[in-house]
């Protein structure tokens, strides 16, 4: 007989609001640090899309905020919400490639890598939970 390592079984939080999506959660992390580390940084002053680039991070959690609060009413657009927060992930990813590019020696490598790995894993969530979403269409 084969005994399997057990794991802990603990119950997902139930999701009262939007506060409680781990998307949202995540972006709101990964905005905060895209102004606090970019936004007034001195290493980017001539990089014209800073402030493109600090507008689409804070907008990818509205974007999911708002897409839960009309989710119940009209799906498709919520579901349309969704598709904008995944395009401003990408969007994230593009634009933190283009300082790694232009600015490599200046800028660490790991905060960039790191934010871009954060982007990359929370669209994949975000398409899951459109996914989940596009069940009850």
């Amino acid at each position: 007989m084969y005994s399997f390592p057990r794991k802990s079984f603990a119950p997902k939080k139930p999701i009262r609001s939007f506060r409680d999506l781990d998307v949202y959660t995540k972006t709101l992390e990964c905005a905060v640090d895209v102004v606090k580390k970019f936004s007034k940084s001195r290493i980017l002053v001539g990089f014209s899309q800073r402030e493109n680039m600090s507008n689409c991070a804070l907008s990818i959690p509205l974007y999911i905020s708002e897409g839960h609060s009309v989710r119940f009413g009209d799906k498709k657009t919520s579901l349309v919400f969704l598709e904008k927060a995944m395009a401003g992930c990408n969007k994230m990813v593009v634009y933190l490639e283009e300082i790694r590019g232009i600015y490599g020696e200046k800028v660490s490598s790991e905060i960039i890598e790191e934010l871009v790995k954060k982007y990359i894993d929370v669209r994949v969530k975000i398409f899951r939970l459109s996914k989940a979403w596009q069940k009850n269409v």
